[in-house]
């Protein structure tokens, strides 16, 4: 690589500069307290596993997601986590083994080997909940609120909440006798909402017409929580699973009735089919191309590592919280002090720091620079005495 082009980074991979990381690293620490104010507990899971563990149960998106390296002490070959969330399964299942509901947060840098959408982050700061244990709607309904808290106190206004369910179209196929392809090939039609094709695609799969019609039914649930009284007319007759999860994101809507969100409910779109167990949800807001965060249920991700427990929860990019909300921190100016190194100013200094200042201590011989160094005071000596004094 030419000097020149050293300071280059790799497409997709960037830094976050002072003043905008004061934001984040405030944001991080306001949310983490916020979710230990709900119960949850603060975990660090390591950057590296072996493969086996980091994509068991993840489906085949985080398996192309992630950059894989071999470790040079055991011959096996480790990931670098593009999502915490299996991580926070592990030690749910292995190293805490916690009988009861079992509440987890985390905040961390992920990698990913190519960016999920354009112009986005291969390297986003994942902060997120993980509730295991709870099969009941309760749990993902607490998720829920807290997922629309964490975009509150980032400051994102006017969320537009999208909310599915899985079983919805899950329910629909149980006994549609379909193989793996055929399936696959509707759930694409389906997320592509491509009525014509998916009209000829059911006529030419689908002997049942009765199970046709409901499938033709699906891209047009899309909307206001009207959907949900047109869901029940449309797919009335359907399985107990399908209605059950209507049932479900009426009482989801319910619960955030009092809630400043919109929301928007398609109960064709299914995100996370093959992973998720349940409801699915994400925030978003006008103008910005990716959801600031989405979450679910996803039952049964701990059977690889031996103990199956309900789970729900969410995850969001912190860096796409601050850039998107009205998060800030003010920038606290500091105290200069020149390069006196002896014992009363040493004193001084130490005494400022425990006072909560920021002191910034310059050299002997520095060319002093206030506005790099942020400074709009100095500790000065008149008289025998310490003062500060404001720079001009």
């Amino acid at each position: 690589m030419r000097n020149v082009d050293r300071w280059l980074l790799p497409d997709g991979v960037d830094e976050v500069l002072p003043e905008q990381a004061l934001v984040v690293e405030h944001l991080r620490r306001q949310l983490l307290d916020i979710y230990h104010n709900w119960g949850y507990d603060l975990v660090i899971p390591p950057m590296v596993e072996f493969t086996e563990s980091l994509l068991s149960g993840s489906g085949s998106d985080l398996d192309l997601m992630t950059f894989r390296v071999t470790d040079q002490i055991s011959g096996r070959m480790m990931g670098i986590r593009a999502d915490i969330t299996p991580q926070t399964a592990r030690m749910d299942a292995h190293s805490l083994r916690r009988e009861g509901p079992n509440r987890l947060c985390y905040a961390g840098t992920v990698l990913h080997t190519r960016p999920r959408g354009p112009l986005e982050s291969r390297t986003p700061i994942s902060v997120g909940v993980e509730l295991f244990g709870e099969p009941t709607l309760a749990a993902d309904i607490e998720v829920i609120e807290l997922f629309l808290q964490t975009l509150r106190v980032s400051g994102v206004a006017n969320v537009h909440l999208d909310l599915g369910h899985v079983d919805i179209f899950r329910g629909l196929l149980a006994n549609a006798d379909l193989d793996g392809d055929q399936e696959t090939e509707l759930f694409e039609l389906l997320q592509r909402k491509a009525r014509s094709e998916l009209s000829a695609w059911i006529g030419d799969n689908i002997g049942d017409s009765q199970l046709a019609t409901w499938l033709n039914a699906l891209p047009g649930l899309a909307g206001g929580v009207e959907v949900l009284a047109r869901a029940k007319a449309a797919l009335n007759g359907a399985p107990a699973a399908v209605l059950q999860a209507i049932e479900q994101l009426e009482s989801i809507v319910a619960a955030l009735a009092d809630s400043d969100v919109t929301i928007y409910l398609d109960l064709g779109e299914i995100p996370g089919y093959h992973y998720h167990t349940g409801v699915v949800f994400a925030g978003y807001v006008q103008g910005y191309g990716k959801a600031l965060g989405n979450g679910g249920r996803y039952d049964h991700v701990g059977e690889a590592f031996g103990r199956a427990r309900p789970a729900t929860g969410f995850a969001c990019d912190l860096k796409s919280l601050v850039t998107q909300g009205r998060a800030t921190k003010d920038i606290v100016t500091g105290v200069f002090v020149a390069g006196d190194d002896t014992l009363a100013w040493r004193e001084q200094v130490a005494l400022l720091r425990s006072q909560g200042e920021r002191v910034v201590q310059g050299f002997v011989g520095q060319k002093v620079n206030f506005t790099e160094l942020n400074c709009d005071r100095e500790l000065v000596e008149q008289d025998g005495q310490f003062v500060i004094k404001k720079l001009s």
